[in-house]
């Protein structure tokens, strides 16, 4: 993308007042998306995006630049300027934004989603919508979005590291809305990889929209949640990111060392139930948090987080890992180049264990099943968390019965963590990723569990 000897011109620049660190990170960005909403196709577009972005360390002082221009001057300019803001600096971090200019570069792909053309990218939207719809007369409402981006990075420090990476992802999330005696209930079904268009040939796409549609279509005979502490067992899959927000952003870097985090100071200890093995994978080929280098350059890694239930490490960036005497984990992940890197999970995940899924809900005599949650809110010093529960069904006499309206989850992550009473061998990636948020930026992650059961946590229903 750069020329090495452009690399280490900037790179003189920005020590040059003195620095003790300094990294260049180049990024050209490209995406297109495509969006059909109650049969009509709303929006289809493409955008680009270029530019890098010039970090500087002196001391406890980071000072950032970025820029568009990628000429020579211009990356000498962002370089002078983001040395000067470390060198001003009193151990804060200082962003300086330089000139603004676009290109871009043709994504590789074994299938390129720029090759293939937007009327087909539609067809896939106008398929689905008509495969949801035909599944029955109340679905009243389709909404089908279609998404591929390509990101190509290159990151050049000073400590002589010049790598880069390139990544393709392709997208397809179904959301169906039907309407029925109790009104309007909302089922929804993605798939998200790490892959070009090849994706399509893998997956049905009238499938997808289908599972969208059955999902709205049992809500409609959806009961309300009970309230209380009881035994709830979560699906494989997308239930995962309960463990994402409520116990995974508690093991990054930053939160520990400001000790904004239940598990500062934790390593070796039991933190967890014996079945529980947590791992952060950004190794997992085709999975939607996967990459070969993070964005500071280091290589992806499985990193262990809880070990047969014992705190075993936490995630780390490249800074925080040099102060502490440690190589990085390969989490240091940043949205843009006009960002800069933080801790950031990749693919979170809970090992699967040794119970079968059905018999794990056949030893519950009474309790909820929860199939999706969706987002809520988390406190990462206490752990307290509430999330909603998108999809779930009540469990009577060992029985998956009738659909739940939605309701919340309420509980403590590391409580959750203990309460683990099994955990089933049907382990599954949840196949839809997700754009995790952190202080402002959004990163692709992945999350995966097997079947398991928590002894007790609270619903927020509304049954009387």
């Amino acid at each position: 993308m750069l020329d090495p000897s452009v690399l280490t011109r900037v790179l003189d620049a920005a020590l040059r007042g003195g620095g003790d660190f300094a990294e260049v990170f180049v990024e050209d960005r490209r995406s297109t998306g495509a969006r059909l909403d109650d049969g009509r196709v709303e929006q289809v577009g493409s955008g680009r995006d270029r530019g890098a972005g010039i970090r500087v360390v002196v001391g406890d002082t980071t000072g950032f630049a970025h820029t568009a221009d990628l000429t020579d001057g211009g990356l000498e300019r962002a370089a002078r300027a983001a040395g000067a803001a470390a060198r001003d600096g009193g151990g804060m971090v200082r962003t300086v934004a330089l000139d603004d200019c676009s290109r871009g570069l043709a994504p590789p792909a074994e299938v390129l989603p720029e090759t293939v053309a937007k009327a087909d990218k539609v067809e896939l939207l106008l398929r689905a919508d008509e495969a949801g719809r035909a599944v029955g007369g109340a679905v009243s409402q389709m909404t089908v979005g279609y998404g591929d981006s390509r990101r190509r990075i290159l990151v050049a420090n000073s400590d002589g590291l010049l790598v880069g990476d390139d990544v393709v992802r392709t997208s397809l999330r179904v959301s169906a809305v039907a309407e029925g005696d109790t009104g309007m209930q909302t089922g929804y079904e993605t798939v998200a990889r790490t892959v070009g268009f090849e994706l399509f040939d893998e997956v049905e796409v009238d499938e997808v929209a289908r599972s969208a549609s059955h999902r709205a279509l049992s809500k409609l005979a959806a009961r309300p949640a009970p309230t209380g502490v009881m035994p709830v067992v979560i699906k494989a899959g997308r239930g995962a990111v309960l463990f994402h927000e409520a116990c995974g952003h508690g093991f990054e870097a930053d939160a520990i060392e400001k000790r904004a985090s239940v598990f500062t100071g934790k390593v070796g200890e039991q933190v967890a139930s014996p079945s529980v093995t947590l791992v952060d994978d950004g190794t997992m080929s085709y999975e939607w948090g996967a990459s070969a280098i993070d964005d500071e350059g280091a290589p992806s890694a499985r990193n262990v987080l809880i070990d047969e239930g014992r705190l075993s490490d936490y995630m780390w960036d490249f800074l925080r890992a040099r102060k502490a005497g440690r190589p990085s984990s390969g989490n240091g992940r940043r949205q843009s180049y006009q960002h800069l890197p933080m801790v950031r999970m990749t693919n979170t995940y809970l090992l699967a264990g040794e119970e079968d899924p059905e018999e794990l809900v056949r030893q519950t005599s009474y309790g909820v099943y929860v199939a999706q949650i969706n987002g809520g809110e988390v406190n990462t010093v206490t752990g307290d968390f509430v999330f909603g529960m998108s999809e779930a069904y009540l469990i009577e006499n060992g029985e998956i019965t009738v659909p739940l309206r939605a309701a919340n989850l309420i509980g403590n992550g590391p409580e959750v963590l203990r309460n683990i009473d099994a955990v089933a061998n049907d382990f599954a990636m949840a196949s839809g990723g997700g754009l995790c948020g952190k202080n402002g930026q959004s990163v692709p992650v992945g999350m995966g569990q097997p079947t398991l059961r928590v002894r007790g946590m609270t619903i927020g229903g509304t049954a009387a």
